[in-house]
């Protein structure tokens, strides 16, 4: 489906019609430049590599760089592919315009890492139980994690302790609340995955 890169620049809140306040989110979508344009009889499938994002001509392979030529385009942080566009040429420009206020769209992005955590703040787990009673440093433990002689061993899949976050993550059905076309900006209802000025796929 076609789409678009963009950047998050962060959440606000705007108010309906009814004057209720909705939570959004502001991303910078593209300009996006089409750094190749992949056919069945040379590619095997159809397919438009769009390029977002500025980066160091010094910090470019030469084979990004004659890549990125062939475009007549600088060199890009960031490549996608998308299906779905047509008649697209090397060097066409993609915009904001792509999308209309009322639409939905999904957003891809990287969570937020959070490094190693416990199964409180990993699974949502109670803990043992009081701290009374002999409890010792337990209000935060696992608990059992498997039975004794049967099945004598722990089941794969076990929600443990451990990575937290950092993982890619899916945000569908966001409705588009505002497109501002002269500044790239596109305003959708609700959180998307990542920090602040991370990277964004929005898709139709």
């Amino acid at each position: 489906m076609p789409g678009i890169i963009g950047k998050k620049i962060g959440m606000t809140s705007i108010y309906s019609v009814e004057g209720k306040a909705l939570p959004c989110t502001i991303i910078e979508a593209g300009p996006c430049v089409v750094t190749q344009v992949k056919t069945i009889e040379k590619d095997g499938y159809e397919a438009t590599q769009l390029g977002f994002g500025s980066r160091k001509e010094k910090n470019t392979p030469n084979a990004l760089k004659g890549h990125f030529a062939k475009a007549k385009t600088s060199p890009k942080s960031k490549l996608v592919e998308f299906q779905g566009f047509e008649d697209l040429n090397l060097g066409d420009e993609i915009n904001v315009d792509i999308f209309g206020e009322g639409q939905f769209v999904d957003v891809v992005g990287t969570s937020k890492g959070k490094g190693f955590q416990g199964v409180v703040k990993r699974h949502g787990f109670a803990g043992v139980g009081q701290a009374t009673h002999g409890q010792h440093n337990r209000l935060r433990a696992p608990g059992s994690i498997g039975a004794c002689s049967t099945p004598s061993r722990v089941f794969k899949g076990m929600r443990m302790a451990g990575q937290m976050g950092n993982k890619r993550s899916y945000q569908e059905n966001l409705k588009v609340l505002k497109v501002i076309s002269d500044k790239n900006i596109l305003i959708v209802k609700g959180s998307v995955p990542g920090s602040k000025g991370s990277t964004l796929i929005i898709k139709k």
